[in-house]
């Protein structure tokens, strides 16, 4: 995956996003004047797939010194297990100690929504997997949440920012405002066709206003070679889509001679929900996953000096010293 380097805040950068805690504890250790090499490691409470750790070596690249610095990191998009060690740096305190706060954030929710990214991937078997849940973090957080969905293998996602730092075009159809606000749905689809350029795929949201089966003919009559496919977005009160009915609108797109229409689902899809269709073996083209990413509960991470001075330490409850783990190469 190719990605420019991430933005770090002004805020995070002067410790604006740290617990306060650690800005005594830096400002007690300024005034003692002590600021000793330290090594602190971060690992997780539960397995999944590690994304953030760009953000956090761009974080510590700009502020550890040149000199006396170690940084040693599992990949992005690695996978990991309870308690490992994804992350270990040897530094001063004082160079990176305010930003443990920021660097167990980065890593907790990425993390978490990597893993529910790729939750629905395993679960899809091959199908793509498109993130939408863009719709369900806090703008601010948009280009992180679905970067880190593309991390955990989703082939793209809905938003641009997040497009933009995953390297990857971003995905999307039609909204189901065009087709309420023009009235109906082959309308709004005209209006689509007119107006966005050939390089847009022609992908037509139906069931919005009337029968999807009765809609993907009439559309697919009316565009023929120049429709990419339809998307199912039925919504939960009305039953959402079930994998016989995919079954069955393949069947009438076909018997129409309609053979190039995709299939594209979505709409609160989860890991399980996308199983039952891959075990149906309905034929989707690709899913759309907004809630299950979007909302991912995030995984927790800990921080721990495990070093002083070349001394092994370590609070009570863990064994004092590093945690030997082979996967990691260093990184700064």
């Amino acid at each position: 995956m190719i990605n420019s380097e991430p933005d770090i805040s002004r805020a995070l950068v002067i410790g604006d996003t740290a617990d306060i805690e650690l800005h005594r504890a830096r400002e007690i250790l300024r005034n003692e004047s002590i600021n000793p090499e330290v090594v602190m490691e971060f690992s997780p409470e539960i397995s999944g797939v590690l994304a953030g750790i760009n953000d956090v070596k761009t974080l510590l690249n700009r502020n550890l010194p040149e000199t006396g610095r170690e940084v040693w990191a599992l990949d992005e998009a690695s996978s990991f297990v309870k308690n490992e060690v994804v992350l270990r740096v040897r530094a001063p305190y004082a160079s990176f100690g305010l930003y443990e706060t920021a660097i167990n954030g980065i890593l907790s929710s990425s993390a978490g929504w990597a893993t529910a990214a790729r939750e629905c991937v395993d679960a899809a078997d091959g199908v793509p997997i498109v993130s939408l849940g863009a719709h369900h973090v806090h703008p601010n957080v948009v280009g992180v949440m679905d970067y880190s969905a593309v991390t955990g293998g989703a082939s793209s996602c809905s938003s641009v920012l997040g497009a933009r730092l995953a390297g990857v075009t971003a995905s999307g159809t039609m909204a189901a405002a065009l087709v309420i606000i023009m009235g109906d749905t082959r309308s709004a689809v005209e209006a689509f066709d007119r107006n966005m350029p050939p390089e847009v795929q022609r992908v037509a949201v139906v069931g919005t206003i009337g029968d999807e089966a009765i809609e993907a003919i009439e559309i697919s009559r009316m565009l023929r070679d120049r429709l990419r496919g339809v998307r199912l977005e039925t919504a939960e009160e009305r039953g959402g889509v079930a994998p016989d009915f995919v079954h069955e609108l393949r069947a009438r797109l076909d018997q129409g001679g309609y053979n190039h229409v995709d299939i594209f689902v979505s709409g609160d899809l989860n890991p399980a929900k996308i199983q039952a269709f891959t075990d149906e073996k309905a034929p989707v083209a690709a899913f759309g996953v907004g809630f299950h990413i979007g909302a991912a509960q995030p995984i927790k991470f800990r921080a721990k000096i495990k070093e002083l001075e070349g001394r092994p330490v370590a609070r009570r409850g863990f064994v004092p010293g590093i945690t030997p783990n082979p996967r990691l190469t260093r990184v700064l």
